[in-house]
């Protein structure tokens, strides 16, 4: 995660670079900013289910190598890009092998914990995630500085400051690849492959029906835990991909001032998850965790589009953070415990609405924001607000179950 808080900072700038370049008007270039920064998410919707139910069948090492091989080969593609259509397809062949990493990392971290420790475990893997994107931000910011580095052009390709940040990212992914290769141990336990039947298409429709993603997939409660999931990525990709243009028009934010902003988010977000969350989930108190999260995105959101000063754009960047601090390890931790069987599966659905949404919000947002700066934030807090309520009245009128609510 190092790697995607790395491009945070100066990706919106890149893009408009890219886009004026091609003589784009300011109204298209936010179209473009919301594009390129959704279709990796895109991607990793489709992708990510694949991916899950691939490493439940071949183990969760190869889709690491798979993944992070990947996505250092194309964030270098994209730092040498010089027009769009090159960052489309970095960003499109970036997103899909990166849809690997995390849902299997996830199921990584199931696989190795009980069921009784499973929300910690996954707040711990939120914690280390948003330490990453502490990291990110700070060096890529550092990075970015065009004048410390030569800018030249050879072919359809060119490397200046803004390339630096991408080149790190893919560094990085490279070593972790090196270290997942020789210290990484397979956590799949092995079980027995069924020899091959041949089998019609009836037959193959009646196993898929029966089997535990056709349960899932007919499981009401696992869909409200879909939505949800979606909402929560598609409300912080939403602030991610439309709040630097907006700090640009009102404050004249740059990358170092944006920097600080996704620092401060990020480390909210892991010492959130690793130094508070990380002590209060647990089964019984779920629900409330996601009430009061869903809650308090929702109002920072409309908070942050009536502040202009930089102290209270970094409070509520906090309490939105926070808010993801408990939404995170609640979903992961809800969703690994819909199959026993196939984990990796159900985390790589609820991987791919978590991308639906990446993808849905910077897209939404930069087609809003043409009409309005504020819209955004108002159109994605609503709902928020609104869940909120739903799952705190949930709480209240269920206090008395000794197992606490239950979402269904």
């Amino acid at each position: 995660m190092s790697g995607y808080g790395l491009t945070l900072t100066v990706l919106p700038f890149h893009i408009e670079r890219m886009a004026l370049g091609g003589g784009a008007t300011s109204k298209e270039i936010s179209v473009q900013v919301g594009a390129l920064t959704g279709v990796f998410a895109l991607m990793q919707f489709f992708f990510a289910p694949f991916w899950g139910a691939m490493s439940d069948k071949i183990g969760r090492r190869p889709l690491f190598f798979a993944g992070l091989g990947g996505n250092a080969v194309f964030n270098v593609l994209f730092g040498l890009g010089s027009d769009l259509v090159t960052l489309y397809v970095a960003r499109i062949l970036s997103g899909i092998f990166s849809s690997a990493i995390l849902p299997t990392a996830t199921a990584y971290v199931a696989d190795a914990s009980s069921d009784s420790d499973r929300g910690k475990s996954m707040a711990w893997l939120g914690a280390a995630t948003g330490l990453g994107v502490v990291a990110g931000p700070v060096l890529g910011a550092w990075l970015s500085r065009r004048s410390w580095h030569p800018a030249f052009h050879f072919g359809i390709f060119s490397v200046d400051g803004f390339s630096m940040p991408f080149f790190t990212a893919a560094l990085l992914a490279f070593v972790a690849l090196i270290a997942a290769v020789y210290m990484l141990p397979e956590s799949l336990r092995p079980v027995r492959v069924a020899e091959f039947e041949p089998r019609t298409e009836l037959m193959e429709i009646e196993r898929i029906r029966t089997s535990e993603l056709g349960k899932l997939l007919r499981n009401g409660s696992f869909w409200k835990l879909l939505y949800l999931s979606f909402l929560s990525y598609f409300s912080l990709a939403l602030f991610e991909g439309t709040f630097a243009l907006h700090a640009q028009q009102v404050m004249k934010f740059g990358p170092a001032q944006m920097g600080m902003v996704f620092i401060v988010c990020g480390l909210v977000m892991a010492v959130g998850q690793g130094a508070i969350v990380v002590w209060f989930i647990d089964y019984k108190k779920e629900i409330l965790l996601l009430a009061i999260g869903s809650g308090m995105v929702g109002v920072a959101l409309i908070l942050l589009m009536l502040t202009e000063t930089m102290t209270f754009i970094l409070i509520w960047v906090g309490v939105l953070a926070f808010g993801m601090a408990l939404l995170i390890p609640t979903l992961a931790a809800l969703a690994s415990r819909r199959s026993e069987t196939e984990v990796g599966t159900a985390l790589g659905l609820q991987s791919a609405a978590n991308s639906l949404g990446q993808f849905a919000g910077p897209v939404t947002g930069g087609f809003i924001f043409v009409l309005s700066i504020h819209i955004p934030y108002l159109f994605t807090a609503a709902p928020l607000l609104a869940t909120a309520i739903f799952l705190g009245a949930k709480v209240f009128l269920e206090r008395g179950r000794q197992d606490g609510p239950h979402f269904d």
